[in-house]
């Protein structure tokens, strides 16, 4: 399966605050906050959804497209990128603005504040999807993720109007999207990933029930943290895929990315829906366990052993051939 995989491309400062956010909030004053967390670690990464995804994917044994812009400063990290085995082609490099910036501060509980500075995203809106297409031999998928909301509704739109089937992943960008622009994004997408937080604010912005969008999508993959990643299908039951326990979790940042590499990988394999989800649970532990989202180990015998742990055997036994490829 060839997927091109679109969205922000960004270096994540990630910080740690040795206590609870809430701690810190008083009811009666929240319309007027001015709170400052001392944080005891930061940590300098490479990220960005469309990045994460692609990179993941690719580790995996893919060569997904990335399509992004990024900034004068992308050329060290494009070539971890590139040697990673992600296609870098279509990346849009500005020659005056920097990379995008994430900075993210999480506690105690696992909870996150996080700011997102845009730089060369801006520039995502300007790149032609339909043109990369065409200069790969087409897509058989496409995966629109959080980036410039310009550029977010040209690919859905491109997408649809040249036939290529469509993953929506707002997730981020949710929350500067309009009524009509997440209905926009969401209407008719093969796939549509949130995590629970994001299932409630579609349906805010959108004015759809649940049902609403189910009639309007093909499978609605919800994360759910550490109660795993529920499956859902207009007029099916909904389907439920426990998570795969973690032995510490030292970031929580990127697992939702990692998530999305391992369910379209499972795809693009012709997997069922609820293997992919496993794979894409398993990936996921791995990327919990480490500070930053592309700085993991991908072990094939540690990926098959999380599966058939969390699992059991037919799965692993299952999984076995395609994983035991990675390198």
């Amino acid at each position: 399966m060839r997927i091109a995989v679109t969205g922000s491309i960004a270096t994540d400062h990630l910080m740690s605050f040795p206590g609870r956010f809430t701690d810190q909030l008083i009811a009666d004053r929240l319309e007027q906050v001015s709170l400052s967390f001392l944080a005891d670690r930061l940590d300098v990464r490479r990220g960005g959804v469309a990045a994460n995804i692609a990179f993941g994917l690719a580790r995996l044994g893919l060569a997904p497209r990335l399509v992004g812009a990024a900034g004068v400063d992308f050329d060290e990290y494009g070539a971890w990128l590139r040697a990673a085995g992600v296609d870098t082609d279509s990346v849009r490099i500005s020659e005056t603005l920097h990379t995008a910036r994430f900075v993210c501060t999480t506690d105690e509980a696992q909870n996150q504040i996080a700011t997102f500075y845009a730089g060369a995203m801006a520039d995502a809106a300007k790149i032609d999807l339909a043109a990369v297409a065409a200069d790969c031999g087409g897509f058989d998928l496409v995966l629109v993720g959080a980036d410039a909301p310009e550029a977010m509704l040209r690919h859905t739109e491109t997408a649809r109007r040249t036939g290529i089937r469509l993953a929506a992943d707002p997730s981020q960008q949710l929350a500067r999207l309009t009524d009509t622009q997440a209905r926009q994004l969401v209407d008719h997408a093969q796939l549509l990933f949130t995590n629970e937080y994001e299932s409630a604010l579609l349906q805010e912005r959108t004015g759809w029930s649940e049902r609403d969008v189910l009639q309007r999508v093909g499978t609605w993959i919800t994360t759910r943290g550490a109660d795993g990643v529920s499956l859902a299908r207009c007029g099916q039951p909904r389907l439920d895929v426990p998570a795969v326990a973690t032995a510490e979790i030292a970031e929580p940042t990127g697992a939702g990315d990692a998530f999305r590499s391992g369910f379209l990988a499972g795809l693009s394999w012709e997997w069922p829906e609820e293997r992919a989800a496993q794979l894409g649970c398993a990936l996921a532990s791995i990327v919990l366990e480490t500070v930053g989202t592309q700085e993991y180990k991908l072990l094939a015998v540690d990926l098959i052993d999380r599966v058939e742990r969390a699992y059991g055997h037919d799965a692993a036994r299952a999984m076995e051939p395609r994983l035991a490829k990675l390198s």
